[in-house]
């Protein structure tokens, strides 16, 4: 019978911050789909409607918290205390590494990868991704934002971005990024699950209570 032991491998900040970061872009998808497209309306008179202002009031809430949540996110890459650096989102750089991980997948080889990092090569390239993704979708929303107001801490937002909108070609090439950015997202989470059920089934480690409980299990060697 093969014996595991449990290690500590996810510190809590970071579970709160990976939890927060899923449940704000599960809103802002479902929020962002209905401002492109509203596919109801409440009942009643005219006068009396505003869920579109409730919907774009959500999505602006949840999007200025994903803002936060990206900046923590870094900020524990740089200077968290346990177990989290800048450095592990680099794996992949470890050619042979990324090699023998990709047979993994494929199922060419029956052994993982060893590796000392917090990710694995494969896992690193998608969560460098992932915080790409993040930026970008965080960037585009600001402008489309602020291009709506003329005072306040937004529309100073706006104008330092502003040079970035006209980079892009206007404000419609924005909002086509920012909602093409959203179906990357949906495309992530979707393999992302896939391979967090996958890894678990073959390796046996653990990996998604481990978000829950901040530890997985590792084979005793014989």
């Amino acid at each position: 019978m093969e014996k595991f032991t449990s290690e500590k491998e996810w510190s809590v900040a970071m579970r709160i911050n990976h939890w927060a970061m899923a449940l704000s872009i599960f809103i802002l998808i479902v929020t962002g789909f209905y401002i492109a497209d509203p596919f109801t309306v409440s009942r009643g008179e005219t006068v009396g409607k505003f869920l579109m202002g409730n919907v774009r009031f959500v999505h602006i809430l949840f999007g200025v918290f994903l803002v936060f949540l990206f900046f923590w996110r870094v900020y524990l890459a740089f200077f968290s205390r346990f177990h989290a650096d800048w450095k592990d989102f680099f794996a992949w750089t470890n050619i042979k590494c990324t090699i023998d991980q990709i047979k993994f997948y494929l199922l060419i080889t029956k052994k993982g990868p060893d590796y000392k990092t917090l990710y694995g090569p494969m896992q690193s390239l998608a969560y460098l991704g992932l915080m790409f993704m993040v930026f970008v979708i965080v960037i585009t929303g600001l402008i489309l934002m602020g291009a709506g107001y003329h005072a306040g801490f937004t529309a100073i937002c706006y104008k330092i971005l502003r040079p970035i909108e006209n980079l892009m070609g206007g404000l419609a090439v924005v909002r086509y990024v920012h909602h093409l950015f959203t179906w990357f997202f949906i495309l992530f989470i979707v393999v992302h699950m896939y391979m967090a059920f996958w890894y678990d089934a073959i390796l046996k480690k653990g990996t998604i209570s481990s978000m829950i409980s901040g530890n997985i299990f590792k084979k005793l060697e014989e």
